[in-house]
């Protein structure tokens, strides 16, 4: 019988991102095609299925994990801490396919089911590119499913604990970057350039009144200027500013509202300041939407198990699981990772680690929604 605390450890020590994932579905295939399930490589380039058909396409569900880490050092001193320097899951996603595939296990040996449930490992979630590459690829029509459901840990609750919503859930993510062009000069004569950066810091400042009063108060909206990059020098005015930046919500139109008020600002600060403007806004995380009914049924195989709030509240972080969501009804939930030491560290923290402990909450979730009525 599979070990799957050391097959999860196997996976931390050896973490691949992105969409260069080989060993991980490869180690995932091989052991789900030896227990007999139909499994499909190269799904969205180096995405899998794996198939276990027990009823009609009509009814057929599909249950999603990720297997992409991240570029990020690890910090842990463990036996099983990541080997490949620079990479590291400090997203759980060894945990998600671990336990996606120890239900796929569990699943296959029980003679009860009568559904059909695709098990779908995908790449690069974390870049926000992977679900749109498998869908691109065929996903919904070449293993043909009424629902998909998705699954994350979050460090700080409580084992056995269990949170979604109906609705919008997850928050979209935009990207912008902002050029400023003036024109430098010597700082002790700024009057004879255009100084970027007084646009620039102007431009920052401005950004912040768009929550304020552009958004309405009962949406949730978040505009952060990270970077501030300039060519200039101690004793040199810059020709140029770039700003970029990330901006968070849960809705398309305030989407919309943020990125053509941040367009209207740019302009009019640069205008005023004699300078010129350029904007580039990009969207890389739609927002994530409970459908109802797909909700109810993933929280009541959540009590099944222990005990979930149906009624979370949204979350700021953002999930490449949404794109499926705009293809097929469904629905996200998080689960409990623990509330102590490094499984209690941020997601994406260099101290994070998925809890072992959740493994088998996570298998027992997974094969109670296998078995709800949609």
């Amino acid at each position: 019988m599979l070990d799957l605390t050391s097959f999860r450890r196997d996976l931390h020590s050896h973490p691949e991102t992105g969409f260069d994932l080989e060993r991980t579905p490869r180690m995932i295939a091989e052991v789900l095609e030896a227990a007999g399930l139909e499994v499909v490589r190269g799904v969205g380039k180096s995405g899998l299925v794996a198939t276990l058909r027990r009823g009609p396409d009509e009814t057929a569900v599909g249950f999603r994990a990720d297997m992409d880490a991240l570029p990020i050092k690890e910090a842990n001193r463990f036996a099983y801490r990541s080997k490949i320097e620079g990479c590291f899951h400090g997203c759980g996603h060894d945990g998600h396919s671990t336990m996606l595939l120890g239900a796929a296990l569990k699943l296959a040996q029980d003679p009860t089911l009568e559904r059909t449930v695709h098990f779908i490992f995908q790449p690069d979630e974390e870049n926000g590119n992977g679900a749109a590459a498998m869908i691109s690829d065929g996903l919904f029509d070449r293993f043909p499913m009424a629902a998909i459901f998705g699954l994350h840990n979050l460090p700080g609750m409580a084992l056995g604990q269990f949170a979604t919503q109906a609705g919008p859930f997850c928050a979209f993510e935009d990207n912008f970057e902002i050029t400023i062009e003036g024109q430098g000069g010597h700082a002790s004569m700024p009057e004879k350039g255009v100084d970027p950066i007084v646009a620039g810091s102007a431009i920052v400042m401005q950004l912040q009144s768009i929550i304020s009063r552009t958004v309405s108060p009962s949406e949730h909206a978040v505009v952060s200027v990270t970077e501030f990059l300039t060519d200039g020098a101690r004793n040199i005015l810059p020709s140029n500013v770039t700003l970029r930046g990330d901006c968070r919500g849960f809705s398309q139109e305030v989407s919309q509202a943020i990125e053509r008020r941040m367009r209207a600002i740019v302009e009019g600060v640069c205008t005023a300041q004699g300078a010129r403007g350029q904007v580039s806004y990009s969207t890389s995380f739609r927002p994530l939407v409970n459908e109802d009914r797909a909700t109810n049924v993933i929280a009541a195989a959540a009590r099944g198990v222990g005990s979930v709030d149906a009624h979370y509240g949204r979350v700021g972080f953002s999930e490449d699981f949404a794109e499926f969501l705009t293809h097929r009804p469904g629905a996200f939930i998080l689960m409990g990772n623990g509330t102590e030491g490094s499984h209690a560290m941020p997601l994406h923290n260099p101290s994070y680690d998925f809890n072992d402990e959740a493994i088998v909450h996570g298998i027992d979730f997974w094969s109670q929604l296998a078995h709800q009525a949609l």
